[in-house]
């Protein structure tokens, strides 16, 4: 028997014995190395999505692992390769869907809509699952998931070299957006709220400011020459964000949303008509982004073991989950599954 962690409702998790599952035709059985925790673990365990998940559940989608065997017909891996998980379902894609297997109406979204990767042992489609070069550590492989959302946002933004870029919050996924439109050559700035994520921006190199600095409308107009910001990366979620964002954009301008608005919020649609602005939806990622993400991290261009606040062992995943309840302190803290 393996170990695994689950949700079991009511802002409870239980590490619960989970029998690991051989490989059938096609699929791939792997030994969990690293898991993250992200935001979409802790909005499941506050039972904000208790409507969508079954419960008991097992959770968890940002991973590492080693393949322990493999079933028939699986020629990509072999056992003892070093693998990530894209942790969507997209079998139930229609015609209807265009193709866009990363939004199709049926997807699936392992963790959360089927057992995740918060466990010792983890069956999944050989589809689903994608090589490391032997060079990456399993610790920052951990963060391909996260890093994928990151190159998605960019890509979808189309940031282009030596163009101004704000990404409004410095959490997770707006610092690795940030990491990732630098290495896209843009000039980028980071706009925080919390003083301790703004010092972590300043530990990666960035700028980062206070929205209500003057020193970030200062910055703005010195990179831009007065003319504003070509990209914003909406990330934080705030209302007040999304209300101000096309203000710090120029002329013909892209504000790219990150953030999940549940809720209809205000948006300055004069802005948009008078700069000609351009709002550009964006949700996870596409295979392409997986691609990118592990290329990036086989290049070791960026700082992403900075990004690892804390690794934890399995048993102690409970505890965690409680420390991470409203810590801005705390970036992508990892589960070790072995």
């Amino acid at each position: 028997m393996k170990s695994a962690l689950c949700y079991v409702g009511n802002k409870r998790l239980e590490l619960q014995p989970a029998k690991a599952m051989p490989p059938a035709p096609g699929e791939v059985q792997i030994d969990v190395a690293y898991g993250g925790i992200c935001g979409t673990d802790l909005h499941i365990f506050h039972g904000a999505m208790d409507q969508r998940v079954r419960i008991p559940q097992i959770l968890g989608h940002e991973m590492s692992g080693v393949v322990a065997s493999t079933g028939a017909e699986v020629a990509s891996v072999k056992a003892g390769d070093h693998v990530v998980v894209y942790p969507l379902d997209s079998r139930g894609e229609t015609p209807a869907d265009r193709g866009h297997s990363h939004i199709c109406r049926n997807l699936k979204f392992m963790g959360i809509d089927s057992p995740g990767s918060f466990q010792s042992s983890w069956t999944v489609p050989q589809e689903n699952v994608f090589l490391l070069p032997p060079k990456v550590d399993l610790r920052t492989a951990a963060l391909a998931e996260p890093l994928a959302v990151a190159c998605h946002d960019v890509r979808m933004g189309g940031l282009r070299r030596g163009e101004v870029a704000i990404v409004i919050g410095g959490g997770p996924i707006g610092m690795l957006v940030a990491l990732v439109a630098r290495e896209a050559g843009a000039q980028v700035a980071i706009s925080e709220t919390n003083d301790y994520r703004r010092e972590f921006a300043h530990g990666l190199g960035f700028e980062a400011y206070d929205p209500g600095d003057q020193r970030f409308a200062d910055w703005i107009q010195q990179q831009s020459g007065g003319s504003g910001a070509d990209v914003v990366f909406e990330v934080s979620g705030a209302p007040a964000a999304a209300l101000a964002m096309t203000g710090l954009l120029a002329i013909r301008g892209r504000a790219v949303l990150v953030a999940i608005y549940p809720k209809p919020v205000p948006l300055n649609l004069f802005d948009f008509f008078w700069k000609e602005l351009q709002l550009v939806g964006t949700r996870v990622y596409e295979r392409q982004d997986y691609h990118r993400a592990i290329e990036l991290m086989a290049s070791d261009t960026l700082p992403l073991k900075k990004m690892i606040t804390n690794i934890v062992p399995l048993a102690e995943a409970p505890q965690a989950f409680d420390h991470l309840r409203g810590n801005p302190s705390a970036m992508k803290v990892l589960i070790d599954c072995r």
